[in-house]
């Protein structure tokens, strides 16, 4: 199989779902005005992505974290604890 992208893009795109990210989507709608099509409405939507801790294990795959044994509350402290080790290393 052909690689698509290269690791660095592979890389960049995993590090922003870990991360989390913005999107913004606009939508517009045309309609028939005096025989002409003009914009009738256009709206403009912002969507907040949370980081996901999938992404994250999949950076740090081949680590000796093992989280299938981790409760809620750990996977959420090791969660936090591996963002802030991205960001850190991200800069």
């Amino acid at each position: 199989m052909d690689n698509i992208c290269g690791d660095k893009e592979l890389t960049a795109a995993l590090k922003k779902v870990a991360f989390g990210f913005s999107l913004e989507e606009v939508t517009e709608e045309y309609g028939a005005v005096d025989g002409e099509m003009k914009l009738v409405k256009r709206r403009e939507t912002r969507k907040d992505v949370p980081p996901d801790l999938k992404a994250v294990k999949m950076l740090l795959d081949g680590s000796a974290a093992d989280v299938s044994a981790m409760s809620d509350e750990e996977l959420e402290r090791e969660k936090q604890r591996l963002l802030k080790l991205l960001k850190e290393n991200d800069t």
